[in-house]
């Protein structure tokens, strides 16, 4: 799923491991995330949601729905 971790990872100028430790998660986790080789449980998406202070939809891009929508 495409997402836009890796450019709010940056903004908020934290290193991969410091976004896992937020999260609960490896430093592996997050780039697996970030390369979009692996999405994120649902409970995982809520909490990057808060980390990051934006809607799941702001992080995630929805891959089902459609350009019209």
């Amino acid at each position: 799923m495409d997402n836009h971790l890796r450019t709010l990872r940056a903004k908020a100028q934290w290193t991969q491991a410091d976004l896992a430790q937020r999260l609960g998660v490896s430093r592996q986790a997050v780039n697996a995330l970030e390369t979009g080789k692996h999405d994120p449980s649902l409970d995982l998406a809520y909490r990057i949601s808060v980390v990051f202070a934006l809607p799941v939809e702001a992080i995630f891009c929805n891959p089902y729905r459609s350009a019209e929508a």
